[in-house]
């Protein structure tokens, strides 16, 4: 059996936590890491006792749906919740962030910001830029299994 790397491990991660996500539009998966462990994840869905998109529909405003609280914002504000520091850690995310979720990811302190499918964001990417907060696109790992 291959070991998985840690990109390939963690990435593996948010798509498992994808798929708790309850906007139709997009499954969307986030998990913050320091020193190779986990320290928070985060899924796009409402907040915590607020109908679901899956539920009651989604709520567009200019194409995009507002109902849902982002997957990286979702991780961010676990760790408000919960007291845990976020400078210098990293995100692996399903998606590019949006440029509201970068700026929070930005704010927060994270160092570096993996990611899978590229989401069209001038502003996302000029803000990571000039930052220099590292944005790291990944291809889609492969699940290991052992063969029977």
């Amino acid at each position: 059996m291959a070991r998985a790397s840690w990109s390939e491990y963690f990435m593996q991660m948010s798509m498992l936590v994808a798929t708790r996500s309850t906007c139709p539009r997009r499954s969307v998966g986030a998990v913050l890491v320091r020193d190779h462990r986990v320290i928070a994840s985060g899924y796009n869905g409402s907040p915590a006792g607020q109908p679901h998109c899956t539920e009651a529909g989604c709520v567009m405003e200019n194409g995009h749906c507002v109902r849902t609280i982002h997957a990286e914002l979702n991780a961010l504000l676990q760790c408000a919740r919960y007291g845990i520091q976020t400078q210098g850690v990293d995100l692996y995310c399903t998606d590019m962030p949006c440029w509201h979720c970068a700026r929070a990811l930005v704010q927060a302190g994270i160092q570096r910001i993996y990611y899978m499918r590229p989401y069209e964001s001038p502003e996302t990417l000029e803000l990571i830029t000039s930052t220099g907060v590292q944005l790291i696109r990944v291809s889609q790992p492969s699940i290991v299994s052992e063969a029977d």
